[in-house]
């Protein structure tokens, strides 16, 4: 039943009658009957008689006598908490099958608190407020969340340390299962490291000080490389001391490939400074699963590719407006060589500025102004007493503006070589959201076990992050991350008291919050909802 609005014209004069009406089907087709006639509109109105039968039927809505107390009475809220993103992150934690495996992994296990409500609570935490495990166990009593209420700092340590433990049977369930859950293929995988530094000034077995991609090489650190598929979704990451080198974290994620996760067959992306002789003959050597690969050359440092390779004349084969391609042979290895001619006509003023400003220099300050400076070093000749421009420094710099190299021992067309090495793109937005927005960096753990779980909830945290976005990119919905985690942290749980009843309201569902839910294909809690008497 409704009200409906009827006007009616009399002796010149326009007048609005509400009746109450009801709907209902009659062979097919939908009638509708007048159950009564409530009056004149304004008459109603200036009289009060509306209001007051509202009121007396919103006595029989649970709903309605909550908002009408809020309204009227001024009624306070017991409690407000966050409910969105655990509402969402939620369904996608359950659909990923994460509940399961690790009740799985933890059968055998004795904890008197609930092992996996913690896991998801350390995950949401990176996706809401990233920070140390004793700011989460204080910023979980802010979410409303089945599972929340009894967690405390010991119970995140003590699931960190289980996550440390459990990490590697964890992986290869949840590659078999995604497998099989996403309906993935695997033909090709991009592979590439990072460091990640802590507050510690002493070494362990695991942090040590190595090579800062974060530029703190005074702090001990990790190393972590990770690998995803074409789609971006990370399907293996392997921690490492922080003094391991880039080649050898590349060996051990391709070990693992092979043998834990049985992959035989597939193309391996990486950025050049996995590249080394031992680095092309783990990838191609192997008798049981020789992988093909592409890699990134170091122009400068590869004597072959800066003599050979960047010499060699050869017109381009243009693949957009930003990229062009040759392909260049040395014998048996083959190279292709891409130019981006904006990059390239950068690069050509940059060194046009810096060559003015050395001349200028040299000229008006002499020899002792520019020994030591750094960014003219790569074009000074120094002779005995004198020092000028190395014009074959400039060619041989020349030969490299807008340029980058690969090699590959595919038969995969060179445009597509070069478009396929531009997706590396995929694993760097892996690490810049792992650094920035669930900032894994820096860790603040003392044990070496409780660190490595805290990079492992980290993970895990990503998962549910790249699926809504892949599911948000499917339904092309375009939404920053920041904006859409703001508008679902704005989906509010507050508890609410009348009557001896018990309330659970909704706040309004603003911006992006809509797009999260259906893509998530969570359906939206209802504005009011009765919980029970009070207890």
């Amino acid at each position: 039943m409704f009200v409906r609005s009827k006007s009616s014209v009399r002796n010149g004069a326009s007048y609005e009658y509400l009746q109450i009406v009801r709907s209902y089907r009659e062979g097919g087709r939908v009638r509708q009957q007048v159950i009564a006639s409530l009056g004149r509109r304004d008459r109603l109105i200036a009289s009060g008689e509306l209001d007051g039968l509202l009121r007396s039927l919103a006595k029989f809505s649970h709903n309605l006598r909550v908002v009408e107390a809020v309204l009227t009475s001024g009624l306070a809220a017991r409690t407000a908490r966050q409910w969105g993103p655990a509402l969402v992150f939620g369904r996608l934690w359950d659909r990923q099958g994460l509940p399961d495996l690790l009740g799985q992994l933890a059968q055998d296990r004795k904890f008197e608190f609930d092992l996996e409500r913690a896991a998801f609570a350390m995950a949401l935490q990176r996706l809401c407020a990233p920070g140390s495990d004793l700011a989460g166990s204080e910023w979980v009593r802010t979410v409303a969340a089945p599972g929340f209420e009894g967690l405390a700092l010991q119970h995140f340590y003590r699931t960190a340390g289980f996550l440390a433990g459990v990490r590697q049977d964890l992986k290869t369930k949840l590659f078999r299962r995604d497998l099989n859950l996403f309906n993935q293929t695997l033909d090709v995988v991009f592979i590439d490291t990072t460091s990640l530094y802590c507050y510690r000034d002493t070494e362990t077995e695991w942090r040590k000080r190595g090579y800062s991609r974060d530029h703190r090489p005074d702090l001990p650190q990790w190393v972590l490389c990770v690998a995803v598929n074409a789609t971006g979704w990370p399907i293996a990451w392997e921690i490492f001391p922080g003094n391991t080198a880039d080649q050898k974290a590349l060996g051990q994620v391709v070990a693992v490939l092979r043998q834990r996760f049985h992959i035989r067959q597939v193309t391996v992306v990486a950025d050049r400074g996995m590249i080394s002789r031992d680095t092309i003959h783990l990838l191609t050597e192997h008798e049981q699963a020789p992988f093909d690969y592409v890699l990134g050359c170091r122009m400068r440092r590869q004597k072959e590719v800066s003599e050979e390779v960047l010499a060699r004349a050869g017109r381009y084969q243009p693949v957009a407006d930003n990229l062009e391609v040759k392909e260049v042979r040395v014998g048996a290895r083959r190279y292709v060589v891409c130019r981006n001619p904006q990059e390239a006509a950068r690069d050509a003023a940059v060194r046009e500025a810096i060559l003015d400003k050395l001349r200028l220099t040299i000229e008006k300050q002499g020899a002792k102004a520019v020994i030591g400076n750094k960014g003219y070093a790569r074009f000074l000749k120094v002779a005995k007493g004198s020092v000028s421009v190395d014009e074959a420094a400039v060619k041989r710099d020349a030969r490299m503006d807008g340029k980058f190299v690969l090699t590959t021992n595919t038969d995969l067309p060179t445009a597509e070589v070069a478009q396929t090495y531009k997706s590396l793109w995929r694993v760097e937005r892996t690490f810049r959201e792992q650094k920035s927005t669930l900032e894994v960096r820096p860790i603040y753990h003392q044990r070496d076990d409780t660190s490595i779980g805290h990079i492992v909830a980290s993970f895990l945290a990503l998962r549910l992050e790249v699926d809504l976005q892949q599911r948000l990119e499917e339904r092309e919905n375009k939404v920053s991350w920041p904006d859409l985690m703001r508008d679902l942290g704005q989906v509010q749980s507050v508890l609410v008291e009348l009557d001896g009843q018990r309330y659970q309201l909704r706040t309004d569902m603003v911006g992006a919050a809509h797009k999260a839910f259906a893509a998530a294909g969570v359906r939206p809690p209802p504005p009011v909802t009765l919980l029970g008497p009070i207890s």
